[in-house]
This record gives structure tokens, C-alpha cells and sequence, in this order.
């Protein structure tokens, strides 16, 4: 991860750091988009199952850190809260299953408009759980929110799209997830949540996929490693991209995905989003990108007493 994370410093280099934050962060959609596209490709065209996809994914995933791993050994796997490990690993499981599902029977651009429902149950559990306070304004926001996830959905005037219920349901279940890896960074190394993550999803996956499983061929295993690629290069540019500037600075560019997503929904899968996909999406992303604002001029307010 960390030569990645070198080579991209190394060809953005000479660029402002808020430039380059926002290079980064609309790369990392690129990347998130291009992976959701090849795992639709293979349970689509390919005719994998979608659980039979996402072990695979966690396989690659799992060999892009592995060399990591392996020379940090002890600290990989040095850890007081293998528990917490396990809830996270089983929530993010059930989040993966139902998302790659989602992506075998609905359209790029609806799924990545749904998709930006996961900081709104975020900021919902913290809420619940962690006990955070909240005022009237991102009360409202959260119930705009959702108020755009069904314009999206429009549960009773359209025939029900189960790919977004389970999107919107892996949502929920990947902000709970969230929590926990807030709790966890308090101790943990990113290396040692990587690994205990990998630890935990790649056997669960693989006894889901065991009820559906075929064999791949050559060309689907080089596919399934181009998930394993997209992935670890998302990720790693969307923590450098974190890095160089303030999550309110980039969070906006990731409304880019639904862009991203539906040109290439359209070109690879002839998909054409409805408009009640790009209102529904827009407001969505509108009310987490003002509670992202709102939270962190509290942080700052907090900070400065």
C-alpha cells in the first residue's frame, strides 16, 4: 500500500495539494465505478453468481495486502479486540453479499445514486449508539435524504426494485460497520483492520459462494483481478486525497460516481437512467455533503473553546 500510495505521490507531486486532494478523490470514484462495472460484467455476462464474485474479490483484495502483511507480521495481526474484528468482518459480509447482488440485477447509475444513502445511516447510528447530540438542521437533512432515496425507489408507484432495497439495506448495514472501525482506529493500525477484515471476509464469502459455485475461467479470474486492482487504488487514493485536505474540500467530487456511472452504464450495458435517479441522487448527496459541512464546522467551533 504503501509503494502505491508512493507512486501516486510520484506523478501528482508537483501539483497543489488541494489540487491534487481533488485529482485524487475523482480517481478514486473512477476506480470505485470501474470495479462495480467489471463485478456486474462478470454475474452478467459472465454468469458468475454474485457471492461467487465477491470471494474473489476478497481473494485479489486480500493479494494486493498480503506482501504488507507478511513484513509487518506481528503487527498485522496484533490485536486486543479480535471480537469487534468479528462483528465488523460478519456486518461487512452481509453489506458485500447484498451490494454485489444489487449490481447483478440493477442498473450502474440507480446504485450509486442509492449508494449515497450510507452516510446518512451512519450519522443516524452515531446518533443511536454513540449517543451524539443533533439539532433541527441536520434533522431536516437526514429527512431529505432519505426523501431522495425514495423519489429513487418510489416504493408503491413503480414495481418494487429489489437491487436498490438491498443497496439501501447494505447501506445501513456498512454505516454500523463505519462505527465500529471509529472505535477500532482508536487502537488498531489501518494495517491490522486490513488484515483482520480480509481474515474474516474471505471465509464467510467463500461458504456463501460454495451454494453457487463454478469454476472460472482464465479470462473471469483476470477480470476478478481487476476488481482487486480498482479496488486497492480507490481506496488508497481516496485516503491520500483525505489526507491533503478536509473531507468538506473533496467529499463534493464524489457525487461524480453517478456521472461516472451512468456514461459507463450506458456505453458497456446500454443503461439509461431516469431522471427521478439523478433528482433523487442529487438530493441525497446534497443532504450528506451539508451534514459533512455542518459536522465539521461543530469539530472546529469545539476545537477553538
Amino acid at each position: 500500500m504503501k509503494s502505491l500510495s508512493a507512486a501516486i505521490d510520484g506523478t501528482l507531486g508537483r501539483l497543489p495539494p488541494h489540487i491534487r486532494a481533488v485529482v485524487l478523490m475523482l480517481l478514486a470514484t473512477l476506480c470505485f465505478t470501474l470495479m462495480h462495472t467489471v463485478i456486474r460484467y462478470v454475474a452478467t455476462e459472465g454468469q458468475m453468481h454474485p457471492f461467487e464474485v465477491a470471494f474473489f474479490r476478497n481473494v485479489f483484495g486480500f493479494l494486493a495486502v498480503l506482501p504488507f502483511a507478511l513484513r509487518h507480521r506481528a503487527a498485522a495481526f496484533r490485536t486486543k479486540r479480535l471480537k469487534l474484528h468479528a462483528l465488523r468482518g460478519t456486518m461487512q459480509v452481509f453489506a458485500m453479499l447484498m451490494f454485489f447482488y444489487a449490481l447483478s440485477v440493477t442498473p450502474l447509475a440507480k446504485i450509486s445514486a442509492v449508494s449515497f444513502t450510507a452516510p446518512l445511516f451512519a450519522t443516524l447510528g452515531a446518533i443511536i449508539f454513540l449517543g451524539e447530540r443533533i439539532r433541527a438542521r441536520r434533522i431536516i437533512a437526514l429527512i431529505l435524504g432519505f426523501t431522495g432515496a425514495m423519489i429513487i425507489i418510489r416504493p408503491g408507484l413503480i414495481e418494487l426494485d429489489m437491487g436498490a432495497m438491498l443497496v439501501m439495506t447494505s447501506s445501513s448495514i456498512w454505516a454500523c460497520a463505519i462505527l465500529i472501525i471509529k472505535a477500532l482506529v482508536r487502537t488498531e493500525s489501518s494495517l491490522t483492520i486490513t488484515t483482520y477484515q480480509n481474515v474474516f471476509l474471505i471465509p464467510f464469502t467463500l461458504v456463501a459462494a460454495l451454494f453457487f459455485w463454478t469454476w472460472p475461467s482464465w479470462q473471469m479470474l483476470g477480470l476478478f483481478a481487476l476488481t482487486g486492482m480498482f479496488g486497492s487504488i480507490a481506496h488508497v487514493a481516496m485516503a491520500e486525497a483525505l489526507k491533503l485536505a478536509e473531507a468538506t474540500a473533496v467529499l463534493p467530487y464524489d457525487f461524480v460516481r453517478l456521472i461516472w456511472a451512468s456514461g459507463i452504464g450506458f456505453v458497456i450495458f446500454g443503461e439509461i437512467p431516469e431522471i427521478w435517479t439523478w433528482v433523487g441522487g442529487g438530493i441525497i448527496f446534497a443532504s450528506t455533503t451539508y451534514i459533512a459541512f455542518r459536522e465539521a464546522r461543530l469539530k472546529r467551533t469545539q476545537a477553538s473553546r
